[in-house]
């Protein structure tokens, strides 16, 4: 269990705002990407990153890591810019989001880019990748943990279910899945487009252990953290309600900036509210 106090909090929540500041600059010298969701689950990446996991970036391969899967991997902004702010590479590379030749691509590739553990953006399949890494991990008696983040969206997702059963069926207690529950998605309100509403009741009946926690409350999520390592037999979920777009006033809980990238003019306003 790890120590909770107000220096790792603040710690943790200036590392949330310069992911944001990170996804913010990189998408509008890109022209293109996906802003609202990025920034809903800047919190929680952060939590992980620099202050959960058991990671080495000199040694992204280190055997015994814990490992974060990203299955909205649409949301790869979020994910580049914490691996550059903990050192897997300079944040100078951010800037060639999208370009041709980087590998910071418009989804995450395990292939091009140290850090990633699984090229995403297919819905569903990250959540799949997580199962089978945790069981990897039961089998070859690891003590490392896998966590993973899929949105709200993506629920709508039949093998996220398949996975789900899986994971409580084997009693994979070292799989920790964050739900960015900002109820939106591309189309529009993920209750009128097509709802996996009741999230926590489904992953209940399921057979996960599940907490509901404010996504955007730091010391909330470290504690859900602390309390899913007393869980044992089952794997945890975490429902996290968050707001998407969050940190731009003029972005948060609007459906179109699931996909857009701000200008110039926009990326201003933005940065100058996060301070």
């Amino acid at each position: 269990m790890k120590e909770i106090n107000d220096q790792a909090v603040q710690q943790v929540e200036e590392k949330a705002l310069a992911i944001r500041r990170h996804i913010v600059a990189m998408l509008c010298e890109a022209g293109s990407g996906h802003t609202g969701g990025s920034l809903s689950a800047s919190d929680i990446v952060a939590c992980l990153y620099f202050w959960e996991m058991k990671i080495d970036p000199a040694h992204p391969d280190w055997a015994d890591r814990d490992r974060f899967v990203l299955s909205k991997g649409h949301a790869a902004p979020v994910l580049y810019a914490a691996l550059a702010e903990r050192g897997y590479f300079s944040p100078e590379k951010l800037m060639t989001l999208r370009k041709l030749g980087s590998p910071l691509q418009g989804h995450p590739d395990k292939r091009k880019l140290p850090g990633v553990e699984a090229s995403t953006g297919s819905l569903g399949q990250g959540i799949s990748w997580a199962v089978g890494m945790a069981l990897a991990g039961k089998m070859d008696k690891k003590d490392s943990r896998i966590y993973a983040m899929v949105g709200d969206g993506e629920l709508e997702e039949g093998m996220v279910w398949e996975a789900s059963m899986a994971a409580a069926h084997y009693e994979l207690d070292n799989l920790l899945v964050f739900v960015d529950h900002n109820g939106l998605q591309i189309d529009g309100r993920i209750t009128d487009v097509m709802s996996p509403e009741p999230i926590s009741d489904k992953f209940r009946a399921f057979g996960w252990e599940v907490m509901s926690i404010d996504g955007h409350d730091i010391r909330a999520i470290m504690k859900a953290l602390n309390n899913a390592k007393n869980v044992k037999g089952k794997p945890v979920v975490i429902v996290a309600e968050t707001t998407k777009g969050k940190g731009c006033s003029f972005m948060e809980n609007k459906v179109e900036w699931h996909g857009t990238a701000p200008n110039k003019e926009e990326a201003g306003k933005a940065l100058a509210e996060l301070v």
